[in-house]
């Protein structure tokens, strides 16, 4: 409702009308409640927005829609008239319409891509009426409680665990329950923990841990995880079918031998259990809750069998109902048969693994956060208190050993030590010298013999094999499903795909079918049991692990909603499992670690275009500050120093070479930032820088150059540059030497530009940097080959459109749209600059594999180096580090210096010795004695018709010309100036030839950079120098350091 008070006026904003935007993306003509404005809370029309859940949606959300918030050029721009300049900022607001003083708003729904999947698989998605209606979500009982419960009370539970008290007694045998509880509780509280902090989504255990570390432990945990499930059902499925075999036994029923018998009974059950899964999350419910009334019945009926006075048969197999005595004699271990407690121990807590069975489908669950944590820890605490009941009440009734033999009781007069069964009448000495049928230590079915009714027991056992292998039989498929969506592993995402309502993995359910009749066929599952156990077990101490690294980064985005954890107790779960995982079995877990570091290097090495902002991630943050703080304290020192290199690339891809030689110095050791300068108002430029930051640093990404990408917008190259040379770095991540490209087309560009470039070159000196500068003959810059060959596509790529567009909607209805885009690519293709001359050709040719050729090995040859200034040894360094590049291996050092005539063998073993205490090799040294001479005439002719048009001549003007001249050319070399460095330009061409005589051949020419002193040399005049140095040479860089040392022999 409107706010009264508000009186409109022409000054105030414009009323916005409803939009569209509120659409929920599901196309059923619903809206979400997204308000375009706030004046019910202000008083006043605003673009603002007040706070909505539907701001924060996930950008890669699987609906494709999210709300979007104004930004911040909308807020600065939204109330001027749509023109050429605010279209150019913000190109969103284009599509913005003022009418009459109202503006229309409809780009506040993100056009997020499609998606294979349903849009009810995003959690973060509001599901449409219609479609709830057939969707099955499971509430925290149902969905997690049920499934962990049947997924703990295994076959343990009737034929195990009598043997376990018996042989650890109960002391040790409550010892192995509680630690067993201790391991599935923490790693319940850090699970629980993790999948509060966010919406949780299918995947289960490979969600909870991919979203967490990244999706190198999640991609190699989720894949073993799938697969451990999957072979779990048909460890289940035989210890069903090996009950059922017995009972064929029994009754003289066998249909082939007990082996045989065993893969069919187990072939026969995964088909039924397959047909209850594909049938739906529905069904599968209901099956296990019929499991569940047989499961609670059974031990119900333990515990009433144990209360029921002994009958005879019952004391000849050891059964006394509860006596004070048999517990106390049952509290010592008694281990036999070469079993110790962590033997023992290793038996068990396969039992206490089922504790995912509800996070596996957490997809299904309607709320996942809340459902998980209460379900699985009540489940171990149910579960917990059940084995420890059964275990004490039959540690309290039964003896260890008995023979079962009704005519074993005690003869008047006799003797009898043997057990606590000597009380009751019964001698079963015997036992001592033979192995007995039954008692706790040799009676797999005591709880059958205990019970009230025996049958019931049969269909508990019956049952928690069954509910086991049904919980395994629908994790499996959910969690690889999850796995194949993220597509980790591109190869498996034929199974990402799913049907139905639930989206149920029907790929994934014939796979795991597949797996578990492979394993049923095989039978021998001995051996894959302690594999699979401790699959589970490396998911669990993942799970730990994910809870301490995200408490110990500290992100400011780490904030679960569930605070029982402890990041210490998480780490100590973590290593628990692992110590677990080597006491159950030791190759079994060095097998499990080998298989996961294997598939950990293979998703790190392919690196999946996906980014969760893993708890690894912000330790990487919270690592690289700590580490360049810690730089901040310590003083740089000369041997730890490396070039860190600030690149005046401008966009990276533009001058490739340039890039690839600092790429080739930097490598993987240090700083290489590639910046870029944005000439032109920084409003104008932003949206265009912004752009560029992300693309640029992408790009670099993609081509593997471990480099940096920096730009700023400012209004001429020199105060740009000059930005970046003062702002780069961080601490002592800071660049020390600039790397940029000759400027060709010094002699054909306004004398400003050259002005600008002279002056980063003096900005550099003066902020104490290095200097390397590149020249290749056919020039660095290959910007208007990119720009014609992405033009060239774009026109392609309309022409398509065009032809598509007509022959989908047919020639009578594309006919109109024919003639007026034909008429624009043709405008087009004339306006595109593209090399039509051969002559043109060829040189585009020449420039494009010459800007390429640092890419490549450069094999054998020679770097020369002629380190004619002593600059602090960056001229030496720099060839030195190319030396240990791969590219670059086999290419020699040659050193060229000057020397003094009369003294060239002495600085020859100056030099030899200097460079013997450097460590650095070289395969010659030269000392040049003819610096001096004069060069030719004809190079003086060249120079000297090079620098005419930027020459003053004002020898021949009178005195009153001459002053005037230089007020009006400031910047044109003067005739005392050439007098006065006639020596410097000489040697510049005397160096040129030099440099043509001896390095012709040479891969790479590295050059002392002359410099230029500030107010006495123009910068005409120093460009000429530049360019009579480096012209018809190979590839050459001119250094200069900063006349500090780089370079050291002391230890």
């Amino acid at each position: 409702m409107e706010n009264p008070a508000f009186e409109k006026s022409k000054d105030d904003p414009p009323l916005y009308e409803e939009t569209p935007f509120s659409s929920n993306g599901y196309g059923n003509g619903d809206h979400r409640s997204v308000r375009p404005s706030v004046v019910s809370a202000f008083g006043h029309d605003t673009l603002d927005r007040v706070p909505n859940i539907d701001f924060y949606r996930n950008a890669g959300s699987v609906s494709g829609h999210r709300a979007i918030r104004p930004s911040l050029q909308e807020l600065h721009e939204v109330f001027e008239k749509v023109s050429d300049r605010q279209t150019h900022i913000c190109p969103r607001l284009a599509k913005s319409s003022i009418h009459n003083g109202d503006l229309d708003v409809h780009d506040t729904m993100d056009d997020g891509e499609g998606s294979d999947v349903l849009p009810n698989d995003d959690l973060e998605a509001i599901a449409s009426p219609e479609d709830n209606g057939g969707v099955v979500k499971f509430g925290w009982i149902k969905g997690v409680l049920v499934r962990c419960m049947l997924n703990i009370w295994g076959v343990m539970l009737f034929i195990r665990l009598s043997w376990v008290f018996g042989q650890a007694g109960s002391g040790l045998g409550i010892i192995i329950i509680i630690l067993s509880m201790v391991v599935t509780t923490l790693t319940c509280l850090s699970m629980s923990a993790i999948c509060t902090n966010g919406v949780v989504r299918g995947g289960g255990a490979y969600y909870l841990i991919s979203r967490s570390l990244g999706p190198e432990f999640g991609g190699s945990i989720g894949l073993i995880f799938a697969f451990a499930n999957a072979v779990a059902v048909a460890m289940y499925v035989v210890g069903f079918s090996e009950t059922v075999v017995d009972l064929l036994k029994v009754n003289d029923a066998i249909m082939v031998d007990e082996v045989n018998d065993i893969r069919i009974v187990g072939c026969i059950t995964v088909v039924l259990l397959l047909g209850i899964s594909v049938a739906g999350m529905e069904w599968e419910a209901k099956a296990q809750i019929a499991l569940l009334v047989i499961l609670l019945l059974a031990i119900a009926n333990v515990f009433v069998g144990t209360a029921i006075p002994a009958t005879e048969e019952k004391r000849a197999k050891g059964f006394y109902s509860y006596q004070a005595s048999i517990m106390a004699e049952n509290f010592t271990p008694n281990f036999r048969d070469g079993e110790t407690f962590f033997s023992v121990f290793a038996i068990f807590f396969p039992a206490a693994t089922g504790i995912l069975a509800g996070a596996n489908i957490s997809g299904d669950l309607k709320d996942p956060q809340g459902a998980i944590p209460i379900g699985t820890l009540l489940a171990i605490f149910i579960t917990g208190i059940t084995y420890l009941g059964i275990a004490l009440c039959v540690s309290a009734t039964v003896v260890r050993d008995a023979t079962g033999n009704l005519n074993d009781t005690i003869t008047p007069g006799a003797k009898c030590n043997f057990s606590v069964a000597c009380n009751f009448g019964y001698d079963f000495s015997i036992c001592r010298t033979t192995k007995c049928q039954y008692g706790l230590m040799n009676n797999f079915q005591v709880m059958t013999m205990v019970s009230g009714f025996g049958p019931l027991i049969t269909a508990g056992t019956f049952s928690a094999t069954i509910s086991s292998a049904l919980a395994s039989l629908v994790s499996a498929p959910k969690v690889f499903q999850a796995l194949c969506k993220d597509n980790i592993y591109k190869a498996l995402h034929f199974f990402a795909k799913g049907h139905g309502k639930n989206n149920e993995p029907i790929r994934g359910y014939v796979l795991t079918f597949v797996i578990a009749v492979a394993f049923i066929l095989i039978a021998e599952l001995n051996i894959i049991a302690p594999i699979i156990s401790n699959f589970f077990l490396a998911s669990y101490a993942l799970i730990n692990f994910s809870c301490f690294h995200a408490s110990y980064a500290k992100s400011p985005g780490w904030r679960p909603a569930y605070k029982y954890y402890n990041m210490w107790l998480s780490l100590f779960g973590a290593v628990l499992c692992c110590a677990v995982m080597f006491v159950i079995n030791w190759w079994a877990a060095l097998l499990t670690y080998a298989i996961e570091m294997f598939l950990y290097i293979y998703v790190t090495v392919k690196k999946p275009d996906v980014n969760w902002g893993s708890s690894t991630q912000a330790v990487t943050f919270v690592n690289a500050v700590n580490n360049a703080l810690t730089l901040s304290g310590v003083d740089d020192h000369v041997k730890n120093f490396r070039p860190q290199c600030i690149v005046l690339t401008g966009t990276p891809k533009t001058r490739p070479a340039l890039l690839d030689l600092a790429h080739s110095i930097t490598k993987n050791y240090g700083l290489c930032i590639t910046c870029d300068v944005f000439v032109g108002p920084r409003l104008e430029q932003q949206q265009a820088l912004t752009a560029a930051m992300e693309q640029n640093q992408m790009w670099l990404n993609q081509q593997k150059r471990k480099a940096f990408y920096a730009a700023v917008a400012s209004d001429n190259f020199r105060e740009g540059a000059e930005s970046l040379l003062q702002a780069s770095g961080l601490g002592r991540l800071r660049p020390n030497t600039v790397i940029l490209g000759f400027k060709r087309d010094w002699k054909t560009v306004y004398t400003a530009n050259v002005q600008e470039y002279v002056g980063v070159l003096h900005d550099a000196f003066d902020f104490e940097y290095g200097i390397v500068m590149l020249r290749i003959s056919q020039g660095l810059d290959i910007s208007h080959i990119l720009e014609a060959e992405e033009e060239m596509e774009r026109m392609l790529v309309e022409q398509q459109a065009l032809e598509n567009e007509i022959e989908e909607n047919g020639f009578q209805e594309g006919r109109k749209y024919f003639f007026k885009r034909s008429r624009k690519l043709s405008q087009k293709t004339h306006a595109t600059k593209v090399p039509h001359s051969s002559d043109v050709a060829k040189i585009n040719q020449r420039l494009v594999e010459a800007s390429s050729q640092f890419k490549r090995k450069q094999g054998k040859g020679t770097i020369d180096v002629w380190w004619l200034y002593d600059d602090g040894g960056l001229t030496l360094l720099l060839p030195y580090i190319l030396t240990t590049r791969k590219k670059w291996r086999e290419c020699k050092l040659r050193i060229f210096i000057a020397g003094q005539p009369g003294h060239l063998e002495q600085d020859k073993e100056e030099m030899q010795s200097l460079l013997k205490k450097f460590r650095i090799k070289c395969t010659d040294i030269t000392v040049i004695a003819d610096f001096n001479i004069r060069p030719s005439s004809e190079n003086w002719k060249l120079f000297e018709d090079m620098i005419e048009p930027y020459r003053l001549h004002e020898g021949s003007k009178d005195t009153a010309q001459a002053e005037a001249l230089r007020k009006e050319h400031p910047w044109k070399i003067t005739d005392a100036e050439l007098d006065r460095f006639e020596d410097k330009t000489s040697l510049q061409l005397r160096l040129n030839e030099l440099l043509q005589e001896s390095s012709r051949a040479a891969k790479l020419i590295i050059v002392s950079m002359p410099i230029a002193r500030k107010g006495s040399v123009s910068d005409h005049l120093y460009m000429a120098w530049l360019e009579a140095l480096t012209k018809n040479v190979p590839p050459t860089l001119l250094v200069r350091g900063n006349h500090k040392s780089v370079l050291t022999f002391y230890s």
